[in-house]
């Protein structure tokens, strides 16, 4: 994309620009390779050695369903059985790998995956049916996560540091953070690289060793993460990757009593569940990153257009389907309705398509259980309320051979409504007006989720008390690139509070690899 000599164009959710030329040029290169690869089989990955599984399973593209993306071995549990064993086997030896090494051979990962951007972002593209800058910026997230844990773990000296001894001179203390030994890794399709290769990096970093199981939609995202680690020469091991269903290989590593942690990204209510059950003999680390019902709040002392801007970015990128994605707006009664047709007239140009086409910022939404979910909400804000803009299932044009649906702006509801509830994983937000800033703020706090949250108003006050009381983890305020959305390493941690998140500490962040070691003191009298 670029001579050896220049800078490497860096793109992120809150920079992507779409009047690149070289960017397009080189992504539409990467795109004809990763096109090249569709229709292969893939086998899973264990103690260095591929294997196949019992059968295989077929992913097929959202965007058009005649398009094979690729078959996987489908794992079962002796599968998952033999990763977990060759993960302990090769767990000693890694944690003993001087940490300087361990941190060199992660870097390596990140700067291949970060050379594979065009070709990896082409394949993401195709799975999940991301437009062009949304993978891109995803590819680019991963390999800088690789980048910001190494580095925390360099500015925490390793997390080795000496303590106070009282006095004596002949006693030397410190505190230690010690890895647990293997981590089990389920990532969702949504993000299905950063996901997978942030909380995989993470553990490695930490010295331990990791069996890894992709969603089944975004199985070739984690075929591709491990082809980065593979390359950069992680010993056997060290990874394993077994793909297929979650009744058979995410019960397992649910159940297997050789994982020592586990890290699961998906919904509520799958990863509440989780959070009760995995620890049985004692307490295990259970990292569980779950949904959001992300509020914005506009003040009648907002900026309306920049407020639009960013709740359609949030509300509809990547249709929806984000933990972070603006699914309900509370907005001061005075600006209510040039709110909402700021918001319709702005949502009304979003063009809608085949994602691999740059003139679409839209694709599909990820399958039909997606569709008959927007189709159901849709309905009963229909019955319950008003539809403001969209809300149909596009099938005219060819889309009917992939899963496209209007992104919708729907209002006029009771607050207690379930579209003010219940996380949709689709490209649907709820507007409601409110009489005053307290009460949004009471009305955004009413959830399960504790997730993002936005705010738009130009009067400080207001924004600092938003700031103070807010019940969420990740916050932003009169953001036009997203109302609720846009984190990035090293920039905004990215975590929830309450049914969000179960530790109380963010992914990219510079307290997230601790979270992968136990800390042990040391006490030596001379």
């Amino acid at each position: 994309m670029t001579s050896p000599t220049a800078p490497r164009l860096k793109v992120t959710y809150a920079t992507l620009r779409a009047d690149n030329e070289e960017l397009h040029a080189a992504y539409e290169a990467g795109l004809e390779r990763a096109k090249a690869r569709l229709g292969a089989h893939h086998r899973n990955f264990v103690g260095g050695r591929e294997r196949d599984g019992e059968g295989t399973f077929e992913v097929r593209s959202p965007i058009d369903r005649d398009v094979v993306v690729g078959t996987f071995a489908r794992g079962t549990r002796q599968d998952v059985r033999d990763a977990v064993a060759a993960a302990r086997a090769a767990q000693p030896a890694w944690a003993a790998t001087p940490w300087h090494e361990r941190l060199a051979i992660l870097r390596r990962a990140a700067d291949i995956i970060s050379e594979r951007q065009m070709e990896y972002a082409g394949l993401m593209a195709i799975e999940v049916g991301k437009n062009r800058l949304e993978a891109l910026g995803e590819v680019e997230e991963t390999a800088d996560l690789i980048r910001y844990y190494a580095k925390t773990w360099e500015d925490n000296e390793a997390y080795d540091h000496p303590m106070d001894n009282l006095g004596d001179a002949a006693v030397h203390t410190r505190s230690i953070l010690r890895s647990h030994g293997v981590f089990a890794v389920i990532s969702p399709f949504n993000f299905p690289m950063a996901l997978a290769g942030g909380p995989t990096s993470a553990a490695l970093i930490a010295g331990n060793t990791v069996v890894f199981k992709p969603a089944s939609a975004g199985a070739m995202s984690g075929v591709t993460l491990m082809e980065a680690y593979r390359a950069a020469g992680l010993p056997d091991g060290v990874v394993n990757l077994v793909m297929g269903p979650g009744e058979t290989v995410g019960a397992e590593l649910r159940e297997n009593q050789d994982v020592d942690g586990i890290v699961f990204t998906g919904s509520y209510e799958v990863g509440f569940d989780l959070f009760r059950t995995f620890s049985t003999r004692y307490p295990r680390p259970c990292i569980v990153e779950m949904g959001g019902k992300n509020p914005a709040i506009v003040s009648r002392r907002a900026d309306l257009e920049e407020a639009a801007e960013g709740i359609m970015r949030s509300a509809f990128g990547f249709g929806g389907q984000k933990c972070s994605a603006n699914s309900r707006v509370y907005v001061e009664r005075p600006v209510h309705d040039e709110l909402v047709r700021l918001l319709v007239e702005k949502t009304e140009k979003i063009t809608i398509g085949d994602p691999l086409k740059r003139e679409h910022w839209l694709g599909p939404i990820i399958d039909g259980r997606a569709v008959d979910r927007h189709q159901g909400a849709v309905a009963e804000a229909r019955r319950d309320g008003t539809v403001f803009t969209g809300g149909e299932h596009l099938t005219d044009g060819g889309l009917d051979r992939g899963f496209y649906v209007e992104p919708t702006v729907v209002g006029n509801l009771p607050a207690s409504h379930r579209l003010f509830q219940d996380e949709l994983f689709a490209p649907l937000t709820a507007v409601a007006a409110v009489d005053s800033l307290d009460e949004a703020i009471r009305l955004s706090n009413e959830s399960l989720y504790g997730l993002t949250a936005g705010v738009y108003s130009e009067d400080p006050a207001e924004v600092e008390k938003f700031l103070t009381e807010i019940h969420a983890g990740v916050l932003y305020v009169n953001r036009r690139a997203g109302a609720t959305t846009g984190a990035w390493p090293g920039v905004q941690a990215f975590g929830g509070w309450k049914g969000s998140g179960s530790t109380g500490k963010a992914g990219l962040s510079m307290y997230y690899v601790a979270q992968f070691l136990r800390e042990q003191s040391h006490t030596v009298v001379d």
